[in-house]
């Protein structure tokens, strides 16, 4: 082989391996730095070894240039090539990327809503459409999730014990003790049998302990359709639902949540995360958005004198449509909803107290209030209502739009009565990232806690969160699944171009970090990764196979037919013997989530497949029947941006 700038007795090709390599363990010739050599070119025959298109790496003397690192195995420098073609080497390399990274950029899923309003993605009033169901109705597409029809609920459902639940047939399977899956949903008492029913996961047969007995016995037997409609929760959140429901008032199981504040103060934002976040926990959650039944009822064209004290026909007019959306949510919870989110504004003390008439002894209301006396905030807030907002669609004068909402906004200040009653959650100043503070009142309970300690880690500061897999491992290439493999060749080249990548986005974020699992795959996909700190979790780690641990698909078909089934018809709630679920991973990543929504500086996070799955599945507000079907391909950056227009997505495929 040939070089153009230096002696062909050089250098000599091994066709075994389809590498280049020096004839001597000398370093490189030094450069002139006068007369650099710019371009070298290299004819090589077909390797026995097939290696990514990519694979030639930078390793000639114009690297000096670029600040490079060779690394070397051994005598000769890490350098191959698949093709007998001849190739141009010049100062860029097949780990090197395009100036330009839109070049990479690859369509994205339709899931996540963006820049809409996010009003509009609230429950659908079925009190006024008179269809009889609530749906959740994407505003971009038409499409609809989560429907529940009214009188799907038996009336049995009044009389209920604990549940937590499994695929429709469950399968044993000796020698394997799993832990509960935790799905907690309501089951009709038979009269001879009465008590707590605990499932123990996919692939164990359900036990009952009588109420009057001291033992356990099994059952296989679970209607299909009673599970079918069987709220999807684990662990903690299914073990505290259960103490809440033996030891506290009937109504404490439903909870709404009641928000409370002026306008523009980020009350459909708040509402609209929150919701998002208890659903992904596995909590039946539903956002009432009162204006969008305002809307349906009376049309768009209210301007700002209908919002005002003293105006008895516009004060008439929002209290029914408020009671319309009180009322559909209520009948929601009789039907099996746990927590409804009432978003209005809710301002005065006549408005709340019609609300908890209207609630009790049907459902715990906590009254949500957001509190903003940041006038850039407020001024931001008000623009983007204009731009978004249906009632200001068809006003082409944006400053004629921005003086009536002004106006409305004055109109509700001159009534407005903060909250003093009931139990309460006060946020204050939360929305401008500088602190702020939370005063709460009367709060108890598991789900309780757990909203006070999600609300006190948001804030709106916009920041990326890019979502990565570990690059190709050797299991990968097998088809193992689990493991501790280290890289292949593919995925050592796709750390490069990560760590290529993440210095071009985040040049100027240098308070980023980079998180990954503990395992070696994850670690060593960060490695190339400088300047930036570098956090190990446990909780990032892939799904625990158990004893399947190592094996291939076809193996688990062969070897456990009953296992492999079981996976196949409900993989959500499927656990690996002596391993995970999906359910699993959701509830031990909660505290990943948290600190990610408690950040206000970019995070890059390198972890697996259904980490991923789970974690995107919380931003793009997916149900969680879809999280282990949901596609995170190999070698693939998912830029999750979070900011106060909510979350937008950008994929870039750095290689095939």
């Amino acid at each position: 082989m040939a070089a153009s700038s230096t002696s062909p007795s050089r250098w000599r090709t091994s066709t075994s391996e389809a590498t280049l390599s020096p004839t001597s363990t000398a370093p490189f010739p030094s450069l002139d730095p006068g007369n650099p050599p710019n371009l070298f070119a290299f004819c090589l025959s077909a390797s026995s070894r097939p290696f990514p298109p990519f694979d030639l790496f930078l390793m000639f003397p114009v690297a000096w240039r670029l600040s490079l690192s060779y690394r070397w195995r051994g005598s000769r420098p890490r350098c191959g090539c698949s093709a007998s073609s001849c190739l141009l080497i010049t100062n860029s390399s097949g780990s090197t990327l395009e100036l330009d990274l839109e070049h990479y950029v690859v369509p994205a899923p339709s899931s996540i809503a963006g820049a809409l309003y996010a009003a509009n993605l609230a429950e659908t009033p079925r009190s006024l459409l008179g269809t009889g169901d609530f749906s959740k109705i994407d505003a971009s597409t038409g499409g609809s999730y989560g429907t529940s029809r009214a009188g799907d609920c038996s009336n049995s459902c009044k009389d209920m014990d604990a549940v937590v639940s499994d695929p429709c047939k469950l399968l044993s399977v000796p020698g394997f003790d799993s832990k509960s899956v935790g799905t907690f949903s309501p089951v009709p008492k038979q009269e001879s049998q009465k008590g707590l029913f605990v499932d123990r996961g996919v692939g164990s047969p359900r036990l009952i302990k009588s109420a009057g007995a001291g033992i356990f016995t099994f059952d296989r037997k679970l209607d299909c359709e009673t599970k079918k409609g069987m709220p999807a929760a684990a662990g903690a959140v299914a073990a505290a639902a259960i103490a809440d429901q033996m030891l506290g008032p009937k109504e404490d199981s439903r909870l709404a949540i009641v928000l409370v504040g002026l306008p523009a103060r980020g009350k459909t934002f708040t509402a609209a995360k929150l919701t998002r976040y208890l659903r992904w926990l596995g909590h039946e959650t539903k956002h009432f958005n009162v204006g969008k039944y305002r809307r349906l009822k009376l049309g768009t064209n209210q301007t700002a004198d209908f919002f005002r004290g003293d105006n008895p026909e516009g004060m008439e007019a929002r209290n029914e449509v408020a009671a319309l959306a009180m009322d559909d949510m209520i009948s929601w919870m009789q039907e099996g909803g746990q927590v409804g989110i009432f978003d209005a504004t809710n301002s005065t003390k006549s408005r709340r107290n019609m609300l908890m008439k209207m609630a009790e002894g049907k459902c715990k209301i906590i009254f949500l209030e957001t509190i903003c006396n940041d006038a850039h905030v407020i001024e931001r807030n008000i623009r983007l209502k204009i731009q978004q907002s249906p009632d200001y669609a068809e006003e082409p004068d944006f400053e004629a739009g921005m003086q009536d909402f002004k106006e409305r906004l004055a109109n509700y200040e001159k009534v407005y009565e903060p909250v003093e009653e009931g139990s309460y959650v006060k946020m204050i100043d939360m929305a401008s990232g500088q602190g702020g503070q939370i005063q709460v009142n009367n709060i108890g309970g598991y789900l309780p806690g757990r909203i006070v300690f999600f609300l006190v880690n948001t804030h709106l500061t916009p920041r990326p969160i890019l979502l990565t897999r570990h690059g190709e491992s050797r299991d990968n290439v097998r088809g193992r699944i689990g493991g501790d493999a280290v890289l292949s060749e593919a995925g050592e080249l796709y750390s490069k171009k990560l760590a290529e990548f993440v210095e071009k986005k985040l040049k100027s974020e240098r308070t980023a970090s980079i998180w990954t699992s503990t395992l070696q795959r994850t670690i060593l996909t960060a490695s190339p990764i400088v300047g930036f700190p570098k956090i190990q979790w446990r909780a990032l780690e892939e799904i625990n196979a158990g004893v399947c641990d190592g094996m291939t698909y076809e193996e688990i078909k062969k070897n456990m037919p009953e296992e492999y089934e079981s996976r196949k018809k409900d993989k959500l709630r499927y656990r690996y013997p002596r391993g995970e679920s999906y359910l699993d991973v959701i509830q031990r990543l909660e505290p990943v989530l948290i600190e990610l929504e408690r950040q206000r500086a970019p995070v890059v996070i390198i972890s697996h497949q259904a980490v991923l799955r789970a974690l995107y599945a919380y931003f793009a507000d997916r149900p969680l029947q879809e999280i282990p079907h949901i596609e995170v391909p190999l070698h693939t950056i998912i830029e999750i941006q979070m900011g106060v227009t909510g979350v937008q997505e950008k994929r870039y495929k750095l290689m095939d």
